[in-house]
């Protein structure tokens, strides 16, 4: 599973994460709302764990931000506040459920389970990622730039989904080796040169603003110009 968790107690947010990628799982942090709202809606989840109490946007706010926005990953609260009232208004800001501060690890990692088990057994959840008006649908396999749909082959798919999850962050030749081919990069081959430049070609050739960007000597990053 891949996880947003935002918390602003560094020391709670360090246990949550250390736990859950002991159980294998691929974590995000945010520290404040804001940030966590730009990862919820740049990035594809199967899991958000939200904190009430954030600077900047508080939970209940971004919840109901990311659902406003048509992201389905299911939200799991966490808060020190436990009454009814505090409750409800977490769910019908638009939480999945509510766990109360202090909680055990094992309740945390049960309770993550159930959602995406619900989840994954509805089959309804949105799994989109977006830069600008890109949009990759990886559920039905599908990009749509401006509404236009873009036809890739499974590389260059995998490839642009490397991008976007990683928007705003410059990755190496090696990285991409890795985590697209899933091979120890040969640094006597262009290979992956020539797959960016094809994605290039279908993505950005025929837009005015351009997302994918090259760092000279460092790799490459996806970004509004």
């Amino acid at each position: 599973m891949k996880v947003l968790v935002v918390e602003d107690e560094p020391k709670l947010a360090s246990f949550v994460k250390k736990g859950l990628e002991e159980q294998k799982c691929e974590v995000d942090l945010a520290y404040d709302g804001q940030i966590g709202r730009t990862m919820a809606l740049s990035n594809s989840y199967d899991i958000i764990v939200l904190d009430v109490n954030l600077p900047k946007m508080n939970g209940l706010d971004l919840a109901q931000t990311i659902r406003h926005e048509q992201v389905r990953t299911p939200i799991l609260m966490l808060t020190a506040m436990g009454s009814v009232d505090d409750k409800l208004s977490g769910f019908e800001a638009g939480a999945d459920d509510y766990l109360v501060k202090p909680f055990e690890f094992r309740e945390l990692m049960a309770r993550i389970r159930a959602l995406h088990k619900r989840s994954a057994d509805g089959g309804t959840t949105a799994n989109i990622l977006r830069v600008a008006d890109l949009e990759l649908d990886l559920n039905e396999k599908v990009a749509r730039r401006g509404g236009k749909r873009i036809e890739l082959t499974a590389k260059e798919f995998g490839l642009l989904e490397y991008l976007m999850r990683n928007r705003g962050r410059v990755v190496s030749r090696v990285d991409i080796a890795e985590k697209v081919w899933d091979i120890h990069f040969d640094t006597g081959t262009n290979v992956i040169d020539v797959y960016v430049n094809f994605l290039r070609k279908k993505v950005d050739k025929e837009f005015p603003t351009k997302l994918i960007h090259t760092v000279i000597g460092m790799g490459y990053i996806m970004k509004e110009e």
